[in-house]
């Protein structure tokens, strides 16, 4: 279950910034608005310490931690539906993501100018996504018209999907995004297709200068009194400091600099976790010689869906699951200590994969 997350804001507000500190690859910067034609590709690797733990107990072959795909589309600006800007072309790059990081400038820089001309996140949060409504909207009027066409030879569920999406219209057309929207789970199937930009969750990232990396500034605060309201989370990361932490060597080196800078912990794992939790996401761990290995399921998932993860053929023949606390683990230092302790536990089909356990699968296909 690979996790992707698209990246927007408008231009030259430290999107790429945020990119490069998180990212395995780089992309170009500049203080030049529309400075670039493609999006940046990247992947975080999750940090986990458990892993590492769980290893110093097996010493596996090797680690495989949990990977988050990132793409980083061109800054947007207002009017880009109608061709201002470059953004906007890019916009179905992060159709097929998981989740939206909305990066918004909370910063003065004299040498960096502001597209709009001030810093201003809240108004920059309401241009952006007056854009992505716009695009929205156009994809939900154009599978009205199929509908239509599928409706006059008297098709009744295609009827009831424009009723579906003509709600989904109004409610675009009032300026108002569709996660905001209160949407029947059965009648899903009717935009879930549709991959619409505003129905993904989204994590707003405030980019601050130095100075407010620790406690935030006026403008952190704007932001977060205009989104009180929704279900999403406000983070607030130092890009440009945390793009220069990424660039030394040595994790000693990193911690040393983030020490000083009053921060306890790299802005990526901040980000990542947010991108869990407002997705629902969780991991659970496999552990042998061969490797120790993390991987990310949605809470709720039974065992077998949990093996499906790893494999269909594990969730098709599965039998039953050895699992371990996390803790138990630990603590006891070996499987054979676990299953002495009666820590092993043999669990069933309906058995709730929880966060951190510690499985092996048994199956035949």
């Amino acid at each position: 279950m690979a996790l992707k997350c698209g990246i927007v804001g408008l231009t030259n507000i430290g999107k790429t910034t945020l990119f490069n500190c998180i990212s395995n690859t780089k992309g170009q910067t500049s203080n030049f608005a529309y400075s670039t034609n493609k999006s940046n590709l990247g992947q975080i690797i999750v940090p986990d310490d458990r892993l590492y733990e769980i290893d110093k107990l097996i010493k596996s072959a090797r680690v495989v931690p949990v990977t988050v795909e990132i793409v980083d589309i061109p800054g947007l600006a207002k009017g880009a539906s109608q061709g201002e800007g470059v953004g906007n072309k890019f916009l179905a790059d992060i159709q097929q993501t998981d989740a939206i990081i909305h990066v918004l400038r909370c910063f003065d820089d004299e040498n960096l100018p502001h597209v709009e001309g001030s810093v201003n996140p809240v108004r920059d949060r309401e241009i952006v996504d007056l854009e992505l409504q716009i695009r929205d909207l156009d994809l939900v009027e154009r599978k009205i018209q199929r509908l239509e066409k599928i409706a006059k030879s008297g098709d009744k569920d295609a009827k009831h999907g424009i009723d579906v999406l003509t709600g989904v219209k109004e409610h675009l057309e009032g300026f108002q995004s569709v996660r905001s929207l209160a949407i029947d789970e059965t009648n899903r199937r009717f935009i879930d297709d549709m991959y619409l930009l505003t129905d993904k969750p989204v994590i707003y990232v405030c980019n601050v200068d130095d100075a407010s990396a620790v406690n935030g500034n006026k403008y952190v605060d704007q932001v977060k009194e205009a989104v009180k309201n929704e279900d999403t989370q406000v983070l607030v990361i130092a890009g440009a400091l945390e793009a220069e932490i990424a660039e030394l060597e040595s994790a000693e080196d990193r911690g040393i600099f983030l020490e000083d800078a009053g921060l306890s912990e790299p802005g990526v794992n901040k980000l990542v976790r947010s991108a869990y939790d407002i997705l629902n996401l969780m991991s659970f761990f496999t552990a042998g010689p061969k490797e120790v290995r993390a991987w990310t399921i949605k809470k709720g998932m039974t065992a077998p869906q949990a093996a499906g993860v790893i494999h269909s053929d594990l969730e098709r023949g599965f039998i039953r699951a050895e699992v371990m606390k996390y803790k138990d683990f630990i603590e006891l230092k070996s499987e054979h200590a676990c299953r002495e302790a009666g820590k092993l536990y043999v669990e069933g089909k309906n058995y709730i994969v929880e966060d951190g356990d510690i499985m092996h699968i048994r199956f035949n296909v």
